[in-house]
Formats: structure tokens, C-alpha cells, sequence
């Protein structure tokens, strides 16, 4: 399948689909690598290549390549670098509450905490990711599966996870390269294989997932694929969607609708539940690669450094005004109003008087 160009977030996730997340080719890879050798601490962190942001509480999270995971406890003044059982790049991360938190990567790769980020164990990794994989296949008996997880298995456990998200502290979701998918319903003691997305999507890579306030869990990706699960126990049917961009993020507007947005600054909104969408004016075409609440609006972030924002759901955008840009992979609000934004060149903080509101 043709990879498109995007950000540098979601080139370094391309490569990762053909090749090792440590840059080993699968026929290389070993797990005595990136999987247990843990991310060597450096007073560089803050300006690495950080991929994912979130709060946890009043804590931020961030992370990155090489095992990098950076802590502030003062509203992004000041980062803090945490031990990590795993180096190998970092693509997302997601709290539950301020204590259990999840973050995936590259190499198939899950760790947990519950204690806010300080500590980090790893649940999950490709070669175990793989074995769930065949033992699911093998079970339910289905030869599309079995040949697909055959095909898994060749290839090595390269795959990156690329998005995670928890309703709560017990049930989970992480997708990423090709489709992969899993779920949990204990707070990830065991992961299961969702075979939905990876025999649906065309083996499509999936970025983004998100939870609608209206009802429904949503995973959107590769050239404009979207799955929705109506109910929690139910299977991800694929959206009939009319766009063919790739979508690096979606997410619900305080409506309920939902806006999806990513390659060459595509925005799309839809206000029933998926069935429908139109695609809404943007001011460049820079691809949209993250997103974040803001005030009665959202702010959304693209791969030039951009910042824009919309109050009104995503019908209409305009651009923030900033000095320097800073190419955006992942954005969050601070405890006491401030932007922080992370990508290529590290984190950085904006006040929120600098971003305007009407």
C-alpha cells in the first residue's frame, strides 16, 4: 500500500510500518534490544522528539523517542525525565485518572503506571502481541485470521501502537500499524486481539481513537478509514466515509459532533454519529496532526508549526498568531490555562492570553 507523506510524527510511524522501531529490520530484530533495554536519561529530553502529551491531574505527561518520558509538576516550567523499562519510541499516551495511565509505542509496545507516570511497567510488547494474535486466530477457527496472523508472525514483531484510550481505569483500547488493535477489560492484565479493524481496514494504519460524549468509540486513520463501536461489548463496524485523507486525529465538539481532521489540513465534521460529513474551510494545507479542548472551542495544531482554533465546532478556522512555529505532534492544557505543545524540537508553553478567542 502507497504511505503518504505527513509530519515528522507520523513519517517516523511510516518507517516504523516497514521496519524495527529501533531501526532493526524484522529479520534483525531482537528483543534484547529496545524492548528491555531501558531509555537512557539525558539533560537533552525537553528538546528531543516528543510525540505525545496529556495531563494526568495536574501533572503533564509527555513522550517520545528513545523511551522518553518527561513529568511537570509546575505547568510545563520545569520536566522531570522518568525511568522507562523500554527505549524504543514513544507515539501516544492516555490517563484514565491523575494515577493509572497508559502509553504506547513502537515494537508493540504498552506500559503502565499508577502512580501518576512516576513509574512505568511494561504490559505489553510485539512478541507478545503476535502469540495473542495466533492463539485468537487459531481459536476461533477462521482462515482469513489464521492467515493473517501467519503473515504477522513472519514479519516479525515490528508493529508500532500508534493511539490508546481508556474509558476508565479498566477498559481499554490501543491501535496502531496495519490494523492492529487491542482491548482490555482489567486495566490491561490482558490485552485481546480485535480482529475487526485489522480484517475490515484493508490493513490500514490507525492513529486516533476517540470517545463521543453522544455515544460510540470511534478509530479513524489511513486514508480516511473510521470504525465505531455503538456499545462497549460490540464489534467496530467500518464507516462509509467520502473522504480518502488520512486522518492523524478525531475528536468530539462540545455539540457532540465530531470533527476529523489530518493530511493536507483536511477538516471534516460529522453530526450524526459518522453517517454523514462535510468538510469545512481550512486557511492552509499543512496536515492537522493533533487537537486539544480549548475554553468553549477547540485548538488544533498542524505539521508547519501552526496553531489554529474554532469556536464554533469545527464549522470555521482561523489561524492563532505565533512568532515562531513550532511543528506540532501533540498538544495539552496545562492546569493553569496554558498551552503546551510538543513535537520534532521538544516542548514548549504559550500563555493562554496569547491565543485569541473571537
Amino acid at each position: 500500500m502507497q504511505r503518504q507523506l505527513a509530519t515528522l510524527l507520523l513519517s517516523v510511524v511510516a518507517l516504523s510500518a516497514h521496519a524495527a522501531g529501533d531501526g532493526s529490520s524484522p529479520q534483525r530484530f531482537s528483543k534484547q534490544d529496545s524492548l528491555l533495554q531501558p531509555a537512557v536519561a539525558t539533560r537533552l529530553a525537553t528538546r528531543s522528539v516528543l510525540v505525545g502529551i496529556t495531563r494526568a491531574g495536574d501533572r503533564l505527561v509527555a513522550v517520545g523517542e528513545r523511551g522518553h518520558i518527561l513529568v511537570s509538576d509546575d505547568n510545563a516550567r520545569s520536566w522531570q525525565q522518568v525511568k522507562v523499562p523500554v527505549s524504543v519510541t514513544l507515539t501516544a499516551v492516555r490517563f484514565a485518572d491523575a494515577k493509572n495511565g497508559w502509553v504506547v509505542g513502537h515494537s508493540g509496545v504498552i506500559l503502565h503506571t499508577t502512580d501518576g507516570g512516576t513509574t512505568w511497567r511494561k504490559q505489553l510488547d510485539g512478541v507478545q502481541a503476535n502469540q495473542l494474535i495466533a492463539d485468537a486466530a487459531r481459536a476461533s477457527g477462521k482462515l482469513e485470521s489464521i492467515a493473517r496472523a501467519q503473515a504477522l508472525a513472519g514479519e516479525g514483531p515490528d508493529k508500532p501502537l500508534l493511539a490508546v484510550h481508556f474509558s476508565d481505569a479498566q477498559r481499554g483500547l490501543a491501535v496502531g500499524a496495519y490494523g492492529m488493535a487491542f482491548s482490555t477489560e482489567d486495566g490491561g492484565a490482558h490485552w485481546t486481539p480485535v480482529f475487526d479493524m485489522l480484517l475490515d481496514g484493508d490493513e490500514r494504519h490507525l492513529y486516533a481513537i476517540e470517545e463521543s460524549p453522544k455515544g460510540g468509540l470511534y478509530v479513524a486513520g489511513e486514508q480516511g478509514v473510521v470504525f465505531r463501536r455503538a456499545t462497549p461489548t460490540g464489534h467496530f463496524e467500518k464507516l462509509n466515509t467520502p473522504f480518502r485523507s488520512t486522518l492523524f486525529d478525531i475528536r468530539s465538539a462540545s455539540d457532540g459532533s465530531l470533527m476529523a481532521l489530518g493530511l493536507g489540513g483536511k477538516l471534516y465534521r460529522s453530526e450524526d454519529r459518522g453517517a454523514q460529513w462535510s468538510e469545512s474551510p481550512m486557511p492552509g494545507k499543512a496536515s492537522l496532526t493533533a487537537t486539544v479542548a480549548w475554553k468553549d472551542g477547540v485548538v488544533l495544531g498542524n505539521e508547519a508549526g501552526q496553531l489554529l482554533i474554532s469556536t464554533d465546532q469545527g464549522r470555521s478556522v482561523k489561524a492563532v498568531p505565533t512568532h515562531q512555529p513550532f511543528p506540532v505532534s501533540g498538544l495539552a492544557l496545562a492546569a493553569d490555562g496554558q498551552l503546551v505543545v510538543v513535537g520534532p524540537r521538544g516542548v514548549q508553553a504559550m500563555a493562554a492570553s496569547s491565543i485569541p478567542t473571537n
